[in-house]
């Protein structure tokens, strides 16, 4: 019976505290939405590969052709689960003249999958999970490479030397992080 008294005073409390309406005074009544501006759903995160994450995206196209040229799309677009450092077109145009050109020609298939794997690490690792400043993270791509990956004072994710413009772009097998630069590692001699 207390509970009861007790409810029955909050409600009155709180109705007590609405403003006044005045009697004549308009009512507003939001528009109804339209239909064009409810967006439109994204594909449910589980129809989405990795793969389908880089070639839906045109700032990716070149990385595209190096996944495609280098053999990985299959990789890329299987059960995983693996975390991508996807360098922009931006990025690859960074890259010394000619330089990409060479790479995507036959003849340099290992080189450029080489390349390619080194931003692709096995695993699913979110920029959260990256540890604070002062404590890299030592981890190896697909092909046992080492890659650095750290996160600065200004919560800026860093791998090698590259920073991380946009992070943790979800994909059914996998992450996806942009970077500002394009990974090469040290190749044997």
């Amino acid at each position: 019976m207390k509970m009861f008294l007790f409810a029955a005073a909050s409600v009155f409390a709180l109705a007590a505290c609405s403003p006044a309406v005045e009697e004549g005074a308009p009512t507003v009544v939001p528009p109804p939405l339209e239909t064009s501006e409810i967006p439109a759903e994204a594909p449910p995160v589980e129809d989405v590969t990795l793969v389908d994450v880089v070639a839906t995206n045109p700032d990716f196209s070149t990385l595209l052709a190096a996944v495609d040229a280098a053999g990985l799309s299959e990789t890329l677009a299987g059960p995983g689960p693996y975390t991508v450092f996807a360098p922009t077109n931006e990025a690859f145009a960074a890259l010394a003249p000619g330089e990409l050109d060479t790479l995507l020609l036959p003849e340099n298939k290992d080189k450029l999958t080489r390349i390619v794997s080194y931003h692709v690490i096995p695993g699913k690792v979110l920029a959260a999970d990256v540890p604070a400043e002062d404590a890299n993270v030592a981890t190896a791509s697909i092909n046992n490479l080492a890659l650095a990956v750290r996160r600065l004072a200004d919560g800026t994710v860093m791998v090698n030397q590259y920073k991380v413009t946009a992070s943790d772009i979800q994909a059914s097998n996998g992450v996806v992080h942009v970077i500002d630069g394009v990974l090469i590692p040290r190749m044997e001699e």
